[in-house]
């Protein structure tokens, strides 16, 4: 029961802060910006082929970036475990862990392109992906080393 209750209270702080508009690691004020729904958004504005969710960032390369992309790793990867650890045993238990999570990555970009100040990224689904498949691959490796 704890491990699902961890599970969703880490879902509903990464929606959280998907949700945040503006928001900068480097910044703890810009937390807990009042959110604003982008209406003039659609799906179809979003996901057609050569919007912005396909293209590269606009910002560049700085300590905020990094931070983002560490926290966007770490967070999802921790995520994948949780989830990894709400299967039942099972041969495809790591990857049934790892499809979930990328499921709600894409879903989570695709929330955060509906937020203004905020831009869902096709890229950063890739990243949370990774940041899951890593944590997963390093307690695989973990288990199999702990055998011998």
């Amino acid at each position: 029961m704890l491990k699902r209750i961890f599970v969703i209270l880490l879902l509903f702080s990464i929606s959280y802060f998907s949700h945040t508009p503006h928001l900068k690691v480097t910044d703890p004020n810009s937390w807990t910006n009042p959110s604003a729904w982008d209406f003039n958004a659609t799906l179809w504005s979003i996901l057609h082929p050569g919007s912005p969710f396909y293209t590269s960032y606009t910002y560049g390369f700085n300590l905020e970036f990094i931070l983002r992309k560490i926290a966007h790793i770490s967070f999802f990867g921790l995520l994948a475990l949780l989830i990894y650890w709400n299967f039942k045993k099972s041969s495809w238990r790591y990857v049934k862990a790892w499809v979930l999570l990328a499921c709600f990555a894409f879903l989570d970009e695709l929330h955060q392109a509906f937020i203004i100040g905020r831009d869902g990224r096709i890229i950063d689904v890739a990243i949370d992906s990774f940041g899951g498949a890593l944590f997963l691959f390093l307690l695989y490796r973990y288990k199999k080393i702990s055998k011998i």
